[in-house]
């Protein structure tokens, strides 16, 4: 099995956000936002075979472990009552999406999250999302505000509630960051990578990983500038005192491969151990085009993967186990899935 452990739910219908915009319109005129749209199954259906499904099918890949998008979850936007009941209709949406093709699909929360709230308040939906929609992780956004940093870093104990039930459920957390709001930041260009590297940061230099041992963390789209800049972070840890980097970190974080182009590919794999690797390509995502130096899309990333010069065991590790062994329920949600078909 090929399990893509990074992917977004960008082909939503129409009227989802439609009514996202409805419900911050509301907010700003300090009126209740009108109900949520009705989404049919057929709807979903529609959005889904003709992209992620579809792109499964032709890249060979399997599964999609399948979140919200990204950038639409917006955390800068309105207020702590209205992220929530954003993040609820993005959730169900999501639950929905496995529910009609469980072979196809497993569930990560999106939280909802608000500047300067403290993440207690996302306990929640966390509960909700994994007992009742069965879902296998969650994405943290380490910068709610949208590009202005207002929130204690990852190492603060500000955070804790949240990695508290990460452990207690033992589900991983994607730190993904979502639209920027500071015109200094390109959503995409700059502000994702930005995020990743930053919160590799926070926890390279905070307790968490000694605090809550059993706790994992990927850190998307290769992990920013990280493994281009190992010799530094190694350098800063020796400097700090915090020991080896890769004791320190790699018993906990994890990178994937939406990375699109093969030198990045082959750097990743150089630098970052096999077991701390995993497949991903955020397909219909960020970068959609066609790379004329190879005539295939950049986010067709199963390509590079293929080309690497690892054996057969190592790609097995990047493709399905290392997966199944970060998402600690994914495997048993596997099962159950298709055991309902």
């Amino acid at each position: 099995m090929i399990i893509d452990c990074h992917g977004h739910y960008t082909t939503a219908p129409r009227q989802h956000e439609g009514w996202r915009t409805q419900q911050i319109e509301a907010h700003r005129e300090g009126k209740s936002p009108p109900p949520r749209p009705r989404i049919s199954d057929d709807e979903i259906r529609q959005s889904i075979t003709g992209g992620q499904l579809r792109l499964q099918r032709e890249r060979g890949t399997d599964l999609t472990i399948f979140s919200p998008r990204a950038a639409g979850m917006g955390h800068h936007l309105g207020d702590a009552t209205t992220s929530e009941a954003w993040a609820r209709a993005c959730n169900e949406l999501i639950h929905r999406v496995c529910a009609l093709f469980p072979k196809n699909f497993v569930g990560v929360a999106m939280l909802p999250q608000s500047p300067r709230v403290p993440p207690r308040n996302c306990i929640a939906e966390i509960d909700r999302c994994v007992n009742e929609y069965g879902f296998v992780g969650i994405n943290l956004n380490p910068d709610p505000s949208g590009g202005h940093w207002q929130d204690p870093p990852l190492g603060d104990r500000y955070w804790y509630p949240v990695y508290e039930k990460m452990a207690e459920y033992d589900i991983p957390a994607m730190i993904h960051v979502s639209m920027a709001c500071n015109p200094a930041y390109h959503t995409t260009g700059s502000h994702y990578l930005n995020g990743d590297t930053v919160g590799f940061n926070q926890l390279m230099t905070s307790s968490v990983l000694k605090d809550f041992p059993t706790i994992k963390f990927i850190i998307p789209h290769g992990g920013g500038a990280v493994p281009y800049h190992w010799g530094r972070y190694r350098g800063l840890a020796q400097d700090a005192g915090l020991g080896r980097l890769a004791d320190l970190m790699l018993n906990n974080v994890f990178f994937d491969t939406c990375v699109y182009h093969m030198p990045g590919q082959e750097l990743l794999a150089k630098v970052i151990p096999v077991d701390n690797i995993l497949f991903a390509s955020e397909m219909i995502g960020a970068v959609r085009g066609i790379d004329p130096e190879t005539g295939h899309h950049y986010d067709d990333t199963k390509r590079y993967i293929d080309q690497l010069p690892l054996s057969v065991e190592d790609k097995a590790k990047i493709f399905e186990g290392n997966a199944r062994r970060v998402y600690g329920r994914l495997s048993a949600t596997i099962d159950r899935q298709a055991a309902a078909v």
